[in-house]
């Protein structure tokens, strides 16, 4: 997919509601900028705050979740967020 952004006059691009859908960009995401040596430019979105570990921890009554468990959810976020990035 191609988008298309224009820099303002303060250096500042909106980025097209379609990828900010896609890659879950929300105010106050923050994103990291790299710039490889061939000139590209690689933007990624950085992991959210404390805010979005609500939830992590078992509730009263759960169950505790295994190593195995927690080992694949991990796997799981990774692949996601790597795909998002390509």
């Amino acid at each position: 997919m191609t988008s298309i952004a224009t820099v303002s006059d303060k250096g500042q691009v909106t980025l097209p509601k379609q990828l900010r859908d896609q890659l879950g960009i929300e105010p106050g995401t923050r994103l990291s900028f790299q710039v490889d040596p061939d000139g590209a430019l690689r933007v990624r979105v950085l992991a959210k705050g404390a805010s979005t570990l609500f939830g992590l921890l078992a509730k009263p009554g759960e169950p505790a979740r295994s190593i195995a468990e927690m080992d694949t959810a991990v796997s799981q976020a990774v692949l996601g967020r790597a795909g998002r990035t390509k």
